[in-house]
């Protein structure tokens, strides 16, 4: 599908040098002089490269289809992670390196979309908030400001992340997956 270059998102997937790109930033510039132009960073799905483009408001950008389908998690090994969609109850595997840190959110029966383009897998999306266990972490000083003194903890998923004073070993907390951040104790 062709979309203008004022419409490039970041999060995107393009087609563009027979390759699949990911948008990692993109800035939309009307400089005094001349047209307008869209600056957009991308990262190549297949070689893992960066690129940086600019792309005339004019032109039209290949963007590309991806299906979309809901997987649940089933577990992993060396060097996979293994899905089964719960309808026709196939199986797939996708690369650790595919999935990358998003992968040690993963838990047991854990509904997530996997985007397939050309009938390959090449990203996977969790739910928003998942819940996780606090593995250890530092006990609170009695008298430190309440004001976001964060302290390091350490998720029963090896994930290290910063959560407030009150949250102890054994405490279960709701976790953003698209930043890693603590939301809220469970």
């Amino acid at each position: 599908m062709k979309i203008n270059a004022g419409e490039i998102r970041v999060g995107m997937l393009l087609e563009y040098k027979n390759d699949l790109w990911q948008v990692l930033k993109t800035q939309h510039v009307k400089p005094g002089k001349g047209g307008a132009f869209a600056q957009v960073e991308m990262k190549s799905i297949n070689k893992n490269t960066k690129l940086n483009e600019r792309f005339r408001s004019n032109e039209t950008i290949e963007k590309a289809s991806l299906e979309e389908t809901t997987f649940n998690y089933l577990y992993k090994d060396e060097i996979n992670y293994f899905f089964m969609n719960p309808k026709s109850f196939e199986q797939i595997e996708i690369k650790k390196n595919i999935i990358g840190e998003k992968g040690k959110l993963l838990t047991e029966n854990l509904e997530v979309i996997i985007s397939f383009y050309n009938e390959l897998p090449i990203s996977i999306n969790l739910p928003n908030q998942v819940v996780c266990k606090i593995e250890s972490t530092d006990v609170a000083l009695k008298g430190q400001t309440v004001s976001s003194s964060y302290k390091p903890a350490i998720l029963d998923n090896g994930l290290n992340i910063q959560v407030p004073p009150f949250i102890e070993i054994g405490d279960e907390v709701i976790i953003d997956t698209r930043n890693l951040e603590y939301i809220k104790k469970n």
